[in-house]
């Protein structure tokens, strides 16, 4: 169950990621601008901050669709190496054969 609650969480993120991108990028932009005055770069630093934590694109992990594994995923295939292994030897990935593993 837990597995399905983090695929699901990994998906509000990108939503979220997605929403905001463009007020991010902008807010960066001035927050970074040298010309603009330090209150200006200062408040925009606070609206930034003030955005919600998980539409940063930093959050945003490759998590396996199968079983939700964040570590050794496959970008190609978006599987981590142990469900590979499983569909591999179900034969159910295309070209893929399989070894004695």
């Amino acid at each position: 169950m837990a597995k399905k609650a983090m695929i699901e969480r990994e998906k509000k993120r990108e939503k979220l990621v997605a929403k905001y991108a463009a007020k991010r990028a902008a807010l960066k932009e001035i927050a970074n601008d040298e010309s603009k005055t330090m209150e200006e770069r200062f408040t925009a630093r606070l609206k930034l901050a003030k955005l919600p934590r998980n539409s940063s694109a930093t959050r945003l992990h490759n998590r396996c669709q199968l079983t939700g594994r964040p570590h050794a995923y496959y970008r190609k295939l978006k599987v981590s190496r142990i469900a590979l292994r499983e569909l591999g030897s179900a034969g159910q990935i295309p070209g893929m054969v399989k070894s004695s593993w």
